[in-house]
Parts: C-alpha cells; sequence; structure tokens
C-alpha cells in the first residue's frame, strides 16, 4: 500500500426532513468541488424549533478526502 495523506474537514448539512438528507445534502454538496471523498462521521446532530415545531434538521460532520499524489 503506497502511503497516502488524508484532510480531515468540518461540515454542516440541513434539511426540512430528516437528519439523513441533512447528511446527504452536505456530502453532495462537497462533492461537487472536492474529489476522492473518503469517510463521513457524524459529530453532532440538532434540530431547529420555532413555535414549537421542528423547522430543519442539522448535522455535523467530520469528512476526509485523500490529497492527490505528484509521483
Amino acid at each position: 500500500m503506497a502511503d497516502s495523506v488524508y484532510r480531515v474537514t468540518e461540515l454542516i448539512g440541513t434539511s426540512t426532513e430528516s437528519w439523513e438528507k441533512a447528511a446527504q445534502n452536505a456530502i453532495h454538496t462537497a462533492a461537487g468541488s472536492v474529489r476522492d471523498l473518503r469517510v463521513a462521521e457524524i459529530e453532532k446532530s440538532d434540530l431547529v424549533i420555532e413555535n414549537g415545531e421542528i423547522t430543519a434538521y442539522r448535522v455535523r460532520l467530520s469528512i476526509s478526502f485523500k490529497y492527490e499524489s505528484n509521483s
């Protein structure tokens, strides 16, 4: 196995439907500009409540992606 270097960065995804959809939104958006996404870990999940009703689901994800090698 070749040596590799990965970066871990944090994203927050939101959805009015579910935590799963919030995570999907974050990953889908990140995949549009970052190549070679590897792993996502949900660090935190929460809700936005307005007038006693859930109005948004939010997830904080740590994602990793591999740096490209010049060799």
